[in-house]
């Protein structure tokens, strides 16, 4: 006999760090971390990043800060971004997830660069 099924954690604290562009969350099974501006725009959940099911290698986005933080009901926020992008809604499994797997998502990402000959820095 099985027991029920543990419920996904749930944020606790989570604090924007402007200066270092850095997201703090807090779980409520004892994981903590920080997530870098960049690396949350990078992997938004929006259609416009994921394009329908082509990832869109975003570039460019080293100095992106997050400039609000948006409750969406019980489950998510919205990040609203420094470069005007607000679509992506982060349910708790997504951000949870993100902290879990940030050394490989990180990597993986500059990869793609690389291979795209693409830049973290906006074009000047």
């Amino acid at each position: 006999m099985s027991g029920p099924t543990s419920p996904s954690p749930h944020p606790v604290d989570i604090r924007l760090h402007q200066v270092s562009r850095t997201l703090e969350i807090a779980f409520d099974n004892g994981v903590n971390g920080m997530l870098p501006c960049e690396f949350l725009r990078v992997y938004s959940p929006s259609a416009e990043v994921h394009g329908h099911g082509n990832e869109v290698l975003q570039t460019g986005k080293r100095n992106v800060n997050i400039t609000a933080i948006e409750p969406v009901g019980h489950y998510a926020v919205r990040l609203v971004f420094s470069d005007g992008h607000n679509t992506g809604l982060y349910s708790w499994d997504y951000l949870y997830t993100l902290l879990q797997q940030h050394d490989a998502l990180w990597q993986k990402y500059l990869d793609r660069l690389a291979q795209a000959g693409a830049s973290r820095d906006a074009d000047n």
